[in-house]
């Protein structure tokens, strides 16, 4: 049996010490308890604030999980220094500021989404239902998470994208006003007279549906191209992507209509072949052949 008294005495201080911690521990529980509860009740009053200031639902649900978070780090600081006297709030903070180089640096990427998703939220770029373009990416914002923002494209598919990604790269929100500008190239031959031939075009698409009149149309002589005058049709419509495809049918399809009723060419690209050597041309005429180089 004395080979055991020593394992008997250190069980015996043991038992002691944790007899004399239980009012700590007791104590520390409850303020564990507290901390729950007033995080929850923080928590609630900080959503309402943010759905007050109508601010954006992925936004105030991160108002709501950060304040529960920063409360529960004060009750859990309160309770291990209760539990734990020697322990002062200073090494206490200490301890969690090297931890949290550690997570930082052990989830950077995640913490970087984390951080550019605030950004976005904050900012206000874009809102949910706008249709944007990045890079190769494009369609309609669906939902702006913490870490993506998942955007449907015109397709039918869900692309999930990096908070940073958008962050980093130039984003072009198609939607973010209701009216938008749109252009069409019209060519004409050089045969016809230019003149004309803008005035008819600015006409009739003045009268095209779906534009908006009160901003007219504009048409501009571009350029002289490869087998035609290339004229700039510019007119603005509601900014979805529908009504760009919508206005554009409309204006194609009126354009070349009243084009053919004036008679006035829109030419094919013409071509212009050249050889090295003469061809023998083979030439028919009155049942007998004959052949020339041309």
């Amino acid at each position: 049996m004395k080979f055991f008294d020593p394992l008997f005495s250190q069980l015996q201080t043991i038992w002691v010490g944790f007899v004399q911690m239980i009012p700590q521990l007791l104590l520390a529980l409850i303020v564990v308890a507290v901390t729950g509860l007033l995080a929850r009740l923080f928590s609630r009053m900080a959503r309402l604030a943010a759905r007050k200031a109508r601010t954006r639902r992925a936004l105030s649900d991160l108002v709501q999980t950060l304040t529960g978070i920063l409360v529960w780090i004060l009750g859990i600081l309160i309770a291990a220094t209760i539990l734990f006297p020697s322990l002062t709030p200073a090494e206490l903070i200490g301890a969690l500021g090297i931890a949290g180089i550690a997570i930082g640096l052990a989830f950077k990427d995640i913490f970087e989404n984390f951080m550019a998703g605030i950004m976005i939220m904050i900012r206000k770029p874009m809102r949910i239902g706008d249709v944007i373009e990045v890079e190769d990416t494009s369609g309609k914002v669906e939902e702006i998470t913490i870490r993506d923002t998942y955007i449907r494209e015109m397709s039918g598919e869900l692309v999930l994208v990096p908070n940073s990604y958008l962050f980093k790269n130039p984003v072009e929100i198609l939607t973010d006003r209701e009216l938008r500008r749109y252009e069409l190239i019209v060519g004409v031959a050089y045969g016809e007279n230019a003149g004309e031939c803008r005035d008819l075009i600015e006409k009739t698409a003045a009268g095209v549906d779906g534009i908006d009149a009160g901003k007219g149309v504009e048409v501009y002589a571009t350029e002289f191209g490869a087998s035609s005058i290339d004229f700039r049709v510019r007119w603005w419509a509601d900014s979805a992507p529908r009504t760009m495809h919508q206005t554009r049918s409309n204006m194609v399809i009126a354009i070349k209509a009243a084009l053919d009723e004036a008679g006035i060419e829109i030419p094919f690209p013409y071509r212009t072949l050249t050889f090295a050597e003469p061809l023998p041309v083979e030439m028919q005429g009155s049942g007998k052949d004959s052949s020339k180089a041309a």
